[in-house]
């Protein structure tokens, strides 16, 4: 009998101590980053069609770039203040040569530059932020 409960002890050290490791988080790496003054349109741009087909609506988060594919899911942060938002690319922009994004007006405003018209930003896409049709 003291010999079956040594056994079961042995057996439950050894099973205790192979357990195999948990990996470490692996950080997802962006697949585009960008960095450069951003900018938004709101009002003049209201119900106009985008180069996506669809209207523009100022009050949701999407923006212009001018080379990433339609649809992309980009972040941007505000270098500035480090608030970050996620919008989607749904027009061509912009025209004006130093901006890399035009912004819609709630995207501005939640990175807390709708009142001074350009901000500082970083975009990152990353694949984990796409739609996954793929």
């Amino acid at each position: 009998m003291a010999a079956r409960a040594l056994c079961l002890a042995l057996l439950l050290i050894v099973t205790a101590c192979s357990t195999a490791p948990v990996p470490a988080t692996v950080r997802e790496r962006p697949n585009f980053t960008q960095v450069g003054l951003a900018s938004w349109y709101g009002p003049d741009h209201q119900g106009l069609k985008t180069a996506a087909g669809e209207r523009f609506d100022m009050r949701k988060l999407t923006a212009a770039h001018r080379t990433l594919p339609l649809d992309t899911v980009v972040r941007v942060t505000n270098i500035n203040n480090q608030r970050t938002v996620k919008v989607r690319i749904n027009d061509r922009g912009p025209y004006v040569r130093n901006r890399i994004i035009d912004l819609s007006l709630r995207a501005a405003r939640a990175l807390d530059f709708g009142d001074d018209g350009t901000a500082r930003v970083r975009l990152e896409v990353f694949a984990s932020d796409q739609g996954g049709g793929n």
